[in-house]
């Protein structure tokens, strides 16, 4: 099974990743408890999606450490890989979205697979459930898609407001709709869900209302959606080639409309940790530590 990693934006946010903060005291990031919980549910492979000028500092911050226990495979999002006649903006110097970076794992990807964000750290559970998933599959299985879905009060910061896709499923469990929110704590513990797309009104949720964190399950004929979408999408977007982004959300919700893939919500008792804000840290920083205290990972995980 493989595990895809969108990796592309860390040097963006972070300056470099030599920049980037370690976790604990044996200089691990995020990324290593998700490859390290992701080995543990049996997965055997990660493709890195990164910027090709970052490999050399990748491999040296995090890749070197991970390819003892893993099979590694880099891939590179590059903002002049549009299909013709399209062609990168001359100012445009952001990633086109992680619906493009994916389209880089093509020809790495081997198996049906599933995809997370270097920078959240999803939990033990995630990766069981979804591993589970990918094992009920045929190999040559299409358009059976999932995502891994946690409970809003387990992914929320006191530090301010989180992105999230806000998911709505019918009776069988299948996500119907996702409304991609910002999502606030309010100060009598309410929460509420404003869209992103300004058209929308914002609503209260539940503290159980299940989100999505981008960890989705995907048979390989995603990538034939994605190519074809990517025509569908700069076409639509020619005069706001600048800021534009073709995003994974968006391409599901679509597919979903279509009724050209089925999506499968499968819940996760497990809790979402990030750095949001600098002043998250703190708290990331000492929820691992009681976590390795108690066994759950091993001092140093690689070492």
């Amino acid at each position: 099974m493989d595990l895809v990693i969108l990796a592309a934006g860390m040097g963006s946010r972070f300056g470099g990743l030599k920049q980037i903060e370690p976790m604990d005291e044996y200089g691990n990031f995020i990324i290593d408890y998700s490859i390290y919980d992701a080995i543990e549910a049996g997965f055997d492979k990660v493709v890195f999606i990164i910027k090709e000028e970052l490999l050399d500092d990748f491999k040296e911050t995090v890749g070197n450490r991970i390819s003892k226990k893993i099979k590694v495979e880099y891939v590179f999002q590059k903002n002049d890989d549009l299909p013709a006649p399209f062609s990168c903006p001359e100012n445009r110097h952001k990633p086109w979205g992680t619906a493009h970076a994916l389209l880089a794992a093509e020809h790495a990807v081997s198996d049906n697979f599933i995809i997370i964000n270097a920078d959240d750290y999803y939990g033990k559970d995630s990766y069981k459930v979804a591993a589970n998933y990918l094992r009920g599959l045929k190999d040559d299985e299409k358009g059976k898609y999932a995502n891994v879905t946690f409970e809003t009060r387990k992914t929320i910061t006191e530090n301010g407001s989180v992105k999230r896709g806000v998911c709505f499923g019918d009776e069988n469990g299948y996500l119907k709709k996702m409304i991609e929110s910002s999502v606030s704590l309010n100060s009598d513990g309410s929460l509420l869900a404003t869209p992103l797309d300004k058209r929308l009104k914002p609503f209260a949720i539940d503290a159980k209302q299940s989100v999505s964190m981008n960890m989705f399950v995907f048979t390989r004929d995603i990538f034939e959606y994605l190519k074809a979408g990517l025509d569908k999408f700069l076409n639509e977007n020619k005069d706001n080639l600048l800021d534009c982004e073709y995003l994974i959300p968006d391409v599901v919700t679509s597919l979903i409309y279509e009724n050209k893939v089925s999506v499968k919500l499968i819940p996760t008792t497990s809790t979402w940790y990030g750095v949001t804000y600098y002043t998250d840290k703190e708290n990331v920083v000492n929820s691992f530590k009681e976590m390795v205290d108690k066994g759950l990972y091993t001092k140093g995980l690689w070492k």
